[in-house]
């Protein structure tokens, strides 16, 4: 057990045994601020900047998720979240707690100050530690993994490959990265 650090190698002569995608969760990083996309960020969250029309930059790794067969899915969100949780509601029926067939669902957690803790998320890592709570409670619901994405990158996964390559592994963390120069 441990890290995986080798390239993910998908064979194509011998499939694997998929994983059940009813065992897995996603949670979406939506709370990007998105400096560097300003003036497109001035009054939206970095996952809400359109992209091709009617469709935002979240919508890349929710299409990820739905078409590798992850269904159930929370979303982080904080900065400028506004018109993040109108698409999502409008989108996926967020608002309407309308679960989309089975146990199902497309949630969104807000950073929320209490009386504990009286700060907001202080990056990614930082989101997910603060709904630890959460993932404890998940734990009980038959749920054996947990993936964790970005809301704001532009490709195409099947996010079941990856969740099989981790379990053949048997690893208890598996990062996705693409070398860059």
């Amino acid at each position: 057990m441990g890290l995986v650090t080798e390239p993910l190698m998908l064979k194509e002569e011998a499939p694997i045994a998929r994983a059940k995608s009813s065992s897995i969760i996603s949670i979406i990083l939506g709370g990007g601020a998105g400096t560097r996309l300003y003036p497109l960020t001035a009054k939206r969250a970095k996952p809400a900047v359109p992209i091709g029309g009617a469709y935002r930059l979240i919508d890349v790794p929710m299409s990820n998720c739905i078409n590798s067969g992850i269904n159930k899915i929370y979303i982080l969100t904080q900065f400028n979240s506004t018109s993040l949780n109108r698409h999502l509601s409008r989108t996926y029926n967020v608002g309407t707690g309308v679960r989309f067939g089975g146990d199902a669902f497309v949630e969104v957690l807000a950073a929320t100050q209490t009386p504990k803790r009286g700060d907001w998320f202080q990056g990614t890592a930082d989101a997910v530690r603060q709904y630890s709570w959460l993932l404890a409670d998940i734990k009980n619901r038959i749920v054996d993994d947990v993936v964790i994405l970005s809301g704001d990158h532009l490709y195409r996964m099947d996010y079941m490959a990856f969740v099989d390559y981790h379990r053949e592994k048997n690893a208890d963390i598996t990062i996705g990265v693409v070398p860059c120069d």
